[in-house]
Order: structure tokens, then C-alpha cells, then sequence
């Protein structure tokens, strides 16, 4: 069963580019990819229950919610509460990465990326 992974960033060129670095993990079912431009959008589905993932890639410096206050509020619903998270920002400084890691994310990437460090973080995580 394809794992189901929601990308939230308020770039679509960011979007774009990692639906093309993902192609062939949902080309050959592995993945099935979401994609949200608004981060307020994708935090009232997963709260009216409209939406579930596997993984959750966010940027963080999204207008309306920021990244981390988005995984703050995922992480309080119990259902979100154990699921992996990565962050996907051209935020690289220490402090926010430790206020990440105490807020529950699971990993950290830097943009620009590569498709290749995209698909191994992935499949690292999801164990695929």
C-alpha cells in the first residue's frame, strides 16, 4: 500500500519541483503525494479529519501559520502526535532546529535541495 505523503509549502515552484523529484516513487506506487499551498487549509483538513498522512513535509516561513506553529498544532491532536515530520526551509540556524526537534520534527532540510536528498530523506524515514 502506497504511502501517503502531504508537502505544504506557499512556493509552487517548491511544489513543482518536488513533485517532479517524487515522480517515480508515485509513478510506480510507492508514495501518493498531496500537495497544500496553504498551510491554514491543510491544518483544518487534518483537523476535521478530511486529511491523514505518512509524512508531513512543511516549509516554515508560510504567511497566516509558520511551519512550526503548523507541526505545534498537528502534534497536539493525538492522531498526528507519533507521525513523522520533515521540514523543508531555507532556515539552516541552530536555534531553529532545536526549537524544531523539541516540538517533535523529525528531520531537517535545507533548500535549495536535491532530488536526490529528498527521495533518500524520505525513503529513510518511511522506511521504504
Amino acid at each position: 500500500m502506497a504511502k501517503k505523503i502531504i508537502l505544504v509549502d506557499d512556493s509552487r515552484t517548491i511544489l513543482v519541483t518536488a513533485e517532479m523529484a517524487l515522480d517515480e516513487l508515485v509513478a510506480n506506487g510507492t508514495i501518493t503525494l498531496v500537495t497544500y499551498i496553504s498551510p491554514v487549509e491543510l491544518r483544518d483538513a487534518l483537523v476535521e479529519g478530511r486529511e491523514d498522512f505518512d509524512l508531513l513535509i512543511s516549509d516554515v516561513n508560510m504567511p497566516q501559520l509558520d511551519g512550526l506553529e503548523l507541526v505545534t498544532e498537528i502534534k497536539q491532536m493525538e492522531a498526528f502526535r507519533t507521525k513523522p515530520i520533515l521540514i523543508l526551509t531555507t532556515e539552516s540556524s541552530a536555534q531553529m532546529k532545536a526549537r524544531g526537534k523539541e516540538i517533535g520534527v523529525t528531520g531537517w532540510m535545507v533548500k535549495p535541495f536535491s532530488d536526490e536528498k529528498l527521495v533518500k530523506s524520505i525513503k529513510m524515514v518511511l522506511g521504504i
